[in-house]
């Protein structure tokens, strides 16, 4: 039989990261390593990580509360509750709750590659309790991705 996951409300990995929460709803067991996907919560007035960029998957952002600001190079893209952002390999681009509520943000990612990504900042804030913008960046380039310096 064909393996099938469902994922309650309550289910899932749950990964806290300082100010932001990621809950990983599909790992890549299920879907043979073709999508991964995260439920993404970020605090009122959080900035998300580096802008940086993906060689090897493709990166969707799907908002289901809250506004966030999607910044694509130079361009910030102010997305309230149903508002779909994709991002292919090469774009550069992050993040942000500027706002005074929470922001939930539905997380793709094609193939699943970038999902560990947040398992290992979590093992790194376990080991030394600080989310650095360095150390944030040591963690994504074993996962094909490069922060954007251009637009830093």
């Amino acid at each position: 039989m064909t393996q099938v996951s469902v994922v309650g409300p309550d289910g899932g990995e749950t990964i806290r990261l300082g100010r932001t929460q990621m809950r990983i709803l599909e790992d890549g067991t299920t879907t043979g390593h073709r999508l991964g996907i995260g439920e993404i919560t970020l605090a009122p007035h959080t900035e998300g990580p580096p802008q940086h960029r993906h060689a090897q998957h493709d990166e969707g952002f799907y908002v289901v509360s809250g506004t966030v600001h999607f910044t694509i190079g130079e361009t910030v893209h102010v997305a309230p509750p149903g508002t779909l952002a994709m991002i292919p390999p090469g774009a550069p681009h992050t993040f942000a709750n500027r706002g005074d509520e929470p922001a939930v943000m539905i997380n793709t990612f094609t193939p699943d590659l970038y999902v560990q990504y947040f398992r290992d900042l979590r093992d790194m804030i376990a080991g030394s309790g600080e989310l650095t913008p360095k150390a944030t960046v040591e963690a994504m380039s074993r996962y094909a991705t490069i922060p954007a310096t251009d637009f830093a």
